[in-house]
Formats: C-alpha cells, sequence, structure tokens
C-alpha cells in the first residue's frame, strides 16, 4: 500500500508538473505574469540558469534534422520526431515557467515562487526583517527545509543552489508550501537583482510602520 501510495503521489507530481509546463508556455507567449497587478513589483530570479536551458535547446534543435537522417524506419523516425518536439517544448516551457512566475512585492507582501510549483506568500505583518546574504544550499531541491537544534525551520527557495536574500519572521508563522503548511522563524530566496528586492521590501515594511503609527 505504502509503495503504491508513492507511486501514486508520483504520477500527480508528473501531472501537475506537466500542465504547469503548458500553461507557462501559453501565459509567456501571450505575454501574461499572473499576479502581477497594480502596486506589484516583479523580480526575476533566472539570469543564471537561462543560458543553460538555451543550450539544451539549441541541442535538441539541432538534433532533429540528424535523426530524421539517421534512422532508415519511417515509424520510428516519427515516434523520435514526435518524442524530440514534445521535450523541445517542454524546455521551452520550463524556461517560460520561471519567466512568467516572479517573485513579486505588492501591498500584502511577498510572494516568492519558483516556475509554476512554487508559490510561497508572507504577509507583511510576519516579515521582521529583509537583507541581502549570499547563501549556498545543499541540495538542488525548489524548496529546501533545514531544522535547526532550537526548533526554527528556514525554508530555502534556491537557483543554481543558491540563495541571496534572507527574510526573518517575527515569530514562528505557519507559511503554505508546496508540501504543505509549515512553521517557519525564516525564509530564503534568490532574485537577480537581490539588492533591488531588498531596498523595495524595507521600503515597504518602513511605510507600513509609519502607517501604524
Amino acid at each position: 500500500m505504502a509503495v503504491l501510495n508513492k507511486i501514486g503521489a508520483g504520477v500527480r507530481w508528473l501531472v501537475v508538473l506537466e500542465i504547469g509546463i503548458w500553461r507557462s508556455l501559453f501565459l509567456w507567449v501571450t505575454r501574461r505574469v499572473p499576479g502581477l497587478g497594480p502596486g506589484a513589483r516583479a523580480f526575476p530570479y533566472a539570469r543564471q540558469v537561462t543560458p543553460i536551458i538555451w543550450a539544451f535547446i539549441f541541442v535538441s534543435l539541432v538534433e532533429l534534422p540528424v535523426v530524421h537522417l539517421l534512422l532508415p524506419w519511417d515509424s520510428v523516425r516519427l515516434v523520435v520526431l514526435v518524442l524530440s518536439v514534445w521535450g523541445l517544448l517542454w524546455m521551452v516551457g520550463l524556461l517560460a515557467s520561471m519567466k512568467v512566475y516572479p517573485h513579486l512585492i505588492d501591498d500584502a507582501g511577498l510572494r516568492v515562487r519558483s516556475g509554476a510549483r512554487v508559490d510561497i506568500r508572507i504577509p507583511w505583518e510576519a516579515v521582521a526583517s529583509v537583507s541581502g546574504r549570499r547563501r549556498s544550499v545543499a541540495t538542488g531541491e525548489n524548496v529546501h527545509l533545514e531544522h535547526g537544534d532550537d526548533g526554527a525551520t528556514v525554508a530555502s527557495v534556491p537557483m543554481m543552489k543558491q540563495t541571496r536574500v534572507d527574510v526573518v519572521l517575527r515569530s514562528p508563522t505557519a507559511i503554505g508550501l508546496p508540501a504543505g503548511p509549515r512553521e517557519l522563524t525564516a525564509l530564503r530566496l534568490y532574485a537577480d537583482d537581490a539588492g533591488a528586492f531588498v531596498a523595495t521590501a524595507r521600503e515597504r515594511l518602513a511605510a507600513l510602520e509609519t502607517a501604524r503609527r
């Protein structure tokens, strides 16, 4: 039963991922950024990984005619062609998901994202401070959790195993993560322009503090 549950969870994850990839491709083509409304500011995070994905896309484009010429069987060529085109569009969709789902800072708080699968919202009331700091993350997970000896839990949303912004919370706060809510004391993220992200977040925090007085 445990094995079946794991298989079922894996299948659901793949289905959700596939839907997210194709939806992202549609949004990119139609130039839409979900959540980017009045008063919101977007912060990209894919600058480092973009050249790598484009390199894979270029290699896939080169492979298409080569494979077509090398395979002598029409039926096999057709199958390989369909799979190759699907893989090519999938990689474009993966890149699109990073472009159409940037981090957002708006009146409600911080919205930390990573592609179509990660969308973490932190209200301003929960934020104690936002600062810039370079850190390395041990794994390539979209969301990495670290549990301290004092019971504190820190979530990291890295890019290329790096984060550049620390968001410290006022107290342990239940924050919705892809795997479910977790009590967090801090969240770390990567932004291409970490300085601008930190400055904008601090401006919003200062404005809220002024409004409360």
